[in-house]
């Protein structure tokens, strides 16, 4: 049997895990969307600087991640939240 030069079928994959490694922070809110008013669920996702942390640190799905973007978006927009964290 011949075999096929192809790099893909013997090359391991990297970088993909399980989603049973890491368990979802959001789902353990059980929300549905998220709020620009909960303040203590969106410093939750914040660092002591003040910047949104990453999906790879938060576990957030994508749709969740880009909900959180605009709700602490919003909240700082009206002075709910800090643009820059504590110093």
């Amino acid at each position: 049997m011949a075999r096929t030069n192809d790099s893909t079928s013997s090359t391991p994959r990297r970088g993909r895990r399980d989603d049973r490694a890491r368990p979802r922070k959001y789902t353990r809110i059980n929300s549905e969307a998220v709020d620009y008013k909960d303040l203590n669920l969106l410093r939750r996702f914040l660092s002591d600087k003040g910047k949104t942390r990453g999906r790879r640190v938060t576990g957030l799905s994508r749709k969740h991640q880009r909900q959180l973007s605009v709700a602490v978006k919003r909240a700082r927009e009206i002075a709910l939240l800090p643009y820059v964290g504590e110093r």
